[in-house]
């Protein structure tokens, strides 16, 4: 298809759930996209965090070729050796537990809430946190702490309180009897990369062990070394009882996983909860890929340098340019907080080959894939630099504010 029938098919034929960019990509190799026309980008936002290898990793499309003249699909009512290792590999690295295997991060949490409910026995009510965002199905949706993804689907579902992030007082007044698990984001990516207070997630996990509640961590998007460790409750001291993982789990292809503790695990009962495509043998294979990639060439280990480095240079930026307020975040998961709104830098970034993204209207999210290099850091702050200038510098300028005094213009 040419770029203009592509254009008129989705005008046609895609339902406009997303707001989309005019670039129409067509091929990807670690942290380059080129698009219909040959234009190369560096890809500093990989998929919402899904290529945490890049595009086409090639331990992942190994695994993926292997696989798939053998067996694709296989129903859950036989067993899969690929499936068996994924679950045992996944506990290896957590805690002792027991697997369900799913498609999203959506799929995750709502298997979540299932179990808590099923662990409850009469309790039912789940509390979760301001700027929080777990999914886009119903009950995901109702357990996410932004009312814009909210509106226009009322009723929604009964049992869910929503209460201020870091504050543990909010938590406990809103406890009732019928309380049954807290979901918390150790850093809320889509609302903004807000991280967790370590005396308050300590404080949750003595509130939990108290009140026999599910301490349930939602690592859909910090999990698999995002952070500089393997999972983002590693940096807090503690472990959940439940936790769920998607996005980078299949480096690229479509897998989640809700785990939880030994004793909890078998609430739900052969019947009670299922996946028709859950655990495919060949999603299995790309997670499994995906593991031995991050082993194999140390990147937790890279994350963890280059988000250091990353941020030392996003810090060196924040002194140039006072629309730059804070940066914030951990290992690779990284937030710039503006006083403007980010489209404009976004889309100037984007012409000049350089993608990443905005949320929460005013912060630019950067999360490059686990395996970037300081060449290619120095690269998106060089772009991402010149955006920062061309903004501040446009004379329509109320919304924009000059670059800081002595800063090199370009």
């Amino acid at each position: 298809m040419k770029k203009q029938e592509i254009f008129q098919a989705y005008q046609d034929f895609i339902m406009p759930t997303y707001t989309r960019s005019p670039v129409i990509f067509v091929k990807g190799k670690g942290m380059k996209l080129i698009d219909i026309d040959g234009r190369q980008y560096l890809d500093f936002f990989p998929g919402w965090g899904v290529g945490s290898l890049g595009h086409c990793h090639p331990k992942v499309v190994s695994a993926v070729r292997d696989q798939i003249d053998k067996l694709i699909h296989l129903p859950n009512n036989y067993l899969s050796t690929q499936a068996a290792r994924l679950a045992k590999e996944l506990i290896y690295w957590t805690f002792p537990g027991k697997v369900f295997l799913a498609n999203s991060g959506a799929e995750a949490n709502e298997a979540a809430i299932k179990l808590a409910r099923a662990y409850g026995k009469g309790r039912y009510e789940i509390i979760s946190f301001e700027n929080s965002f777990h999914g886009r199905t119903l009950a995901a949706l109702t357990m996410t702490g932004q009312k814009k993804y909210q509106e226009g689907f009322w009723p929604l579902p009964e049992g869910f309180k929503i209460v201020p992030f870091n504050d543990i007082k909010a938590v406990e007044r809103a406890l009732t009897e019928k309380s049954v698990a807290i979901i918390i984001e150790l850093i809320q990516g889509e609302g903004g990369i807000n991280v967790a207070a370590s005396d308050f997630v300590l404080a949750l996990r003595k509130l939990c062990d108290e009140k026999k509640l599910l301490l349930i961590v939602d690592e859909v998007q910090t999990g698999l070394g995002r952070t500089g460790k393997m999972f983002a409750y590693q940096h807090f001291g503690i472990t959940p009882d439940v936790m769920t993982l998607a996005k980078a789990l299949g480096g690229g292809l479509p897998i989640a996983a809700m785990l939880a503790r030994r004793e909890i695990a078998d609430c739900l009962t052969p019947g009670s909860h299922a996946s028709t495509f859950g655990g495919s043998p060949l999603v299995c294979k790309a997670a499994l890929a995906v593991f031995r990639a991050i082993q194999k060439e140390k990147l937790l280990a890279n994350a963890k340098e280059m988000g250091e480095y990353l941020k030392e240079k996003l810090t060196n930026l924040a002194a140039k340019y006072s629309l730059i307020k804070e940066i914030r975040g951990l290992g690779l998961m990284l937030g710039i907080q503006l006083n403007i709104e980010g489209k404009p830098i976004v889309e100037e970034c984007l012409k000049n080959g350089l993608l990443i993204n905005c949320t929460q209207e005013r912060v630019l999210r950067l999360m490059p894939a686990l395996n970037v290099n300081k060449k290619q850091v120095d690269k998106a702050i060089g772009i991402l630099d010149r955006a920062l200038s061309a903004v501040t510098s446009k004379p329509e300028g109320n919304a924009c504010l000059p670059a800081r005094q002595g800063a090199a213009s370009e």
